[in-house]
């Protein structure tokens, strides 16, 4: 048995009352509709709008690490290969070493050395932490490269960033060195300077005078591709 059709009221005022009501229940859900897609498009827009501020902000901080990075870094100190111009130079003293090819250790006159006998492999120019080997050091200025040594206790960090200011890129030696009579010694073939201070002028003219000296037994060899001691950085 079939089931009768729902009765709708036969008057008229209240079918369209009742058409009334569902249209503005369509049209409420509508807008409501509407407004929730509204809510989510400003909310991607400030979304996106918070990123781009980030990330331009970001571009511009590392626009100026970088602009910052090059005007503030200092620029690599250069010398000129030449023969020593017998400048005088304060405090400098200079000795007569032979620069035999050796066995072992040697004893040096002086102290650390300023050429003589030495290993036939050389020492890797660049910073080293640790106490290098005297014998290979002395073949690496053999090259005409300058080490630099110092007393560690003596020494603060601040005062090797000053060294290192007046270094140029290659040909250089820079080790702790113990039983040193002075703070800081340069050294270079047959020649040596002794000083109490890092931020001391005689360190440019030393470097200036002496670093690849022509007047090197060895002055265009290299001052790589031989031995790396421990320590280096």
């Amino acid at each position: 048995m079939s089931t009768p059709p729902k009765r709708q009221s036969g008057n008229p005022a209240t079918q369209a009352k009742i058409a009334t009501s569902a249209k503005q229940e369509r049209e409420e859900r509508r807008q409501e509709k509407l407004a929730e897609y509204q809510r989510q498009l400003a909310k991607r827009r400030r979304s996106k709008l918070v990123w781009w501020v980030v990330g331009s902000g970001a571009a511009v901080v590392v626009v100026a690490l970088v602009v910052a990075s090059i005007v503030f870094t200092p620029k690599p100190v250069t010398y000129t290969a030449q023969n020593s111009t017998g400048a005088v130079i304060e405090g400098v003293e200079t000795f007569d070493n032979g620069n035999d090819h050796v066995q072992g250790t040697v004893d040096y006159p002086q102290n650390p050395p300023a050429g003589g006998p030495h290993n036939q492999y050389w020492l890797n120019c660049g910073i080293y932490d640790q106490p290098v080997p005297n014998e290979n050091a002395v073949h690496s200025m053999e090259h005409g490269a300058v080490w630099v040594t110092y007393d560690a206790d003596l020494v603060s960090e601040a005062d090797l960033a000053t060294l290192r200011a007046n270094f140029p890129q290659s040909y250089t030696l820079l080790s702790p060195y113990e039983g040193l009579d002075s703070p800081i010694v340069l050294s270079a073939w047959n020649a040596q300077l002794k000083i109490d201070d890092a931020a001391d002028p005689r360190v440019a003219d030393f470097f200036e005078e002496y670093w690849r000296s022509q007047n090197a037994p060895e002055p265009n060899a290299v001052c790589s591709g031989a031995i790396d001691a421990p320590g280096k950085q």
